[in-house]
This record gives C-alpha cells, structure tokens and sequence, in this order.
C-alpha cells in the first residue's frame, strides 16, 4: 500500500493518478475540510480516501499503520489550516510522520523538498531539518529536490500572466532557475517506487534548461508577437520580506531573490540515471501559458 501525505494538493494528486495508471493500492490523506472535488476525484481514481492531520501524531500511527510506502509533499505553504505553520506542519509534521512510518515498518519513504538555497529562511530550516532526521531514521528513503515549480512561480497567482499581457518580474530577473514542470516531479517520484537504485539518494530535478525571468519573458513575448507589461518588483523589497517577523513572507522572500539574483540551476544528470527522468520541453509551457 502506497501511502500519500498532501494528496489534495497539486502534486500529491498528480502522484496518486500516477500510482494508480501503475496499478498500486494508494492510500491518500486528506483532513477535515479539504476540497470535497479533489476528494471525490481521489475516490474516482481508486484511491483509498483516509483522514489525518500532520500536526495530530495519532492520526499519522492509524494512516501509516500497514503502509509500505509513504510519499510526503505537504507543506503550508500554499494550503492552510488553522494551527499551520512552517514549524507545525512543515517541521514537526514531517517529523511525526517519520516517526509514524518508523513505527509501522515502512519500508521506504519519498520526501518532496528543494534544492539548497545560499539564503538562510524559515521553510529551508524546517525542510533541512525533517531531511536530516529521514536519513537517520533507519528507514529506506528518497529525497527529490525539485527548483521552483512553473506552473505556480510563472502563473497569475504570482503575478504572471502571459495570457493577460502582464508579467511580473522579481529583481531584474538575473537569477537561472531550472524551472520544472509539477507533472515531471509527479512521475519522478512514482519512479522512485519500487527502485532499488533510488533507496537513500538525494536527487535534484529541474527542467530541460535554466533560464532566467527575463529569458522567459523573452520566450513568451516572441510567441505572442507582443510586449507585456511588466510590474518590477524590486530586490530591496525582497530583502524586506527576509526581515519579516513572519516565517511564511521570509521563506517566499527568499525564493522570489532566487529568480532575482542567484537563480536555482540543476543537474539532471543522476535523476535521469536512476528515474529515468525527461523533463518535457519548456518550450511546451510556453505555448500553455498563452492561451
């Protein structure tokens, strides 16, 4: 039985339908109060829908209890409940499951993560933390280091709307990001299933090649055949976000500097011998973002 945390979410959905086309038995996590559509779609697929909670240790023994494999992308970032936070779900969320999994003799545990970032922040410390932990845990693991998601980082929910004829741009968008697609981590991680060359390894994952905010821009407007607005967000704005009292703006602060200044380049190279992994083309995304 496979085991998904944070299968309501964007990715852990896309895992679960991954899992199923495999023919796998997926259990899938979901809380009080999730999306009653994606839930239902879960129910559709053939997934069995259990409830638990990351910051309720209790919930995570029953969900775990006969699981072989656990999958864990939840984080608070982009969904939130009363009580979540980086340190609640996160951190000490991630640990409780581990402990979990160690309990019920789970014999291999996939964590979704992020490459190292030279910035020190809030959701780096908790992810650091929880990958520090998983490797001492005695149990099989795989940790994916996916850069930043293009479907969320170069879409209208952050200001980028290619579409619309807006785009906004942090810095001067000098920062090299391997930006992936979330379906290519989704079918990474089902690849690390049941592969025995993928037990405790640390693997980066990024798109087919790195580009910088003003190259995508570049890409777009040369396919559309005209010039977007652009709203420039400045880099001393980001550093302002660093120094914010709240973990959640400091950690988005930081990664929005990475598409400023230091971008976020990977190499794919072991991921594609041990996952055989092929990240689609970018020049794919740039004909999805503009219709």
């Amino acid at each position: 039985m496979d085991l998904v945390i944070g299968a309501t979410g964007y990715l852990g959905l896309e895992i679960c339908k991954g899992l199923r086309r495999r023919g796998r038995n997926v259990r899938a996590m979901v809380r009080e109060g999730s999306d009653r559509v994606r839930v239902e779609t879960l129910r559709d697929i053939g997934a069995a829908v259990v409830v638990g909670d990351l910051k309720d240790p209790g919930s995570l023994a029953k969900v775990c209890r006969g699981a072989s494999v656990v999958i864990s992308t939840a984080s608070s970032t982009l969904s939130r409940q009363d009580g979540d936070s980086i340190e609640s779900v996160d951190r000490d969320g991630q640990l409780s499951l581990i402990a979990s999994a160690r309990a019920a003799a789970v014999g291999h545990f996939v964590f979704i993560s992020f490459p190292h970032d030279p910035t020190d922040f809030p959701l780096q410390d908790a992810k650091r933390t929880v990958e520090a932990t998983l490797r001492g845990s005695g149990l099989g693991y795989t940790i994916l280091h996916p850069t930043h998601f293009r479907e969320i980082w170069l879409s209208p929910a952050l200001g980028f709307d290619p579409a619309g004829g807006h785009v906004r741009v942090f810095g001067k968008g000098e920062g090299r990001i391997s930006w992936i697609s979330l379906h290519d981590v989704a079918l990474a991680a089902v690849a690390a299933v049941d592969n025995p060359r993928a037990l405790n390894r640390v693997l980066e994952l990024g798109g087919d090649r790195a580009l910088t905010q003003a190259e995508v821009i570049a890409l777009l407007e040369k396919e559309a055949g005209r010039t977007f607005k652009r709203e420039m967000v400045p880099e001393s704005d980001l550093e302002a976000m660093i120094r914010s009292d709240d973990p959640l703006t400091r950690s988005f602060g930081a990664l929005m500097l990475a598409c400023a200044r230091h971008g976020c380049p990977v190499d794919n190279g072991p991921a594609a011998e041990v996952l055989d992994f092929r990240p689609r083309p970018f020049t794919e995304y740039v004909s999805e973002c503009l219709k």
